[in-house]
């Protein structure tokens, strides 16, 4: 079993900066992905972001060139780095960590830290 453990988030005026961390623990492969998704009030979870085993990262239009995704393999670790935030990005933001496709597919969850974006 895999556990993933967030931290971070909090409260932020537009404009700020905020960075979240998530560690996974359990067994985990060599080669994985990594995720950052948010739920806004009253909106479907949605992908902000992932980070491939080689560090490639790809983020949606909205957040590129604000938000940076960051992995350290050592430590079992991925890092969102979230810079000129806005009201629309407040949710709840969960990190995902996944391997292997189809049936063989496996994925877990954290549990999810709040982000508020407010004057």
């Amino acid at each position: 079993q895999v556990q993933l453990v967030e931290s971070g988030g909090g409260v932020v005026q537009p404009g700020g900066s905020l960075s979240l961390s998530c560690v996974a623990s359990g067994n985990i492969p060599s080669i994985y992905t990594w995720g950052w998704y948010r739920q806004a009030p009253g909106k479907q979870r949605e992908l902000v972001g992932s980070i491939m085993s080689l560090s490639t990262t790809n983020n949606i239009p909205s957040v590129e060139g604000r938000f940076t995704i960051a992995r350290d393999n050592a430590k079992n670790s991925v890092y969102l780095q979230m810079n000129s935030l806005n009201p629309e990005d407040t949710g709840v933001y969960y990190c995902n960590l996944f391997w292997g496709v189809s049936s063989s597919r496996r994925e877990f969850w954290g549990q999810g830290t709040q982000v508020t974006v407010s004057s």
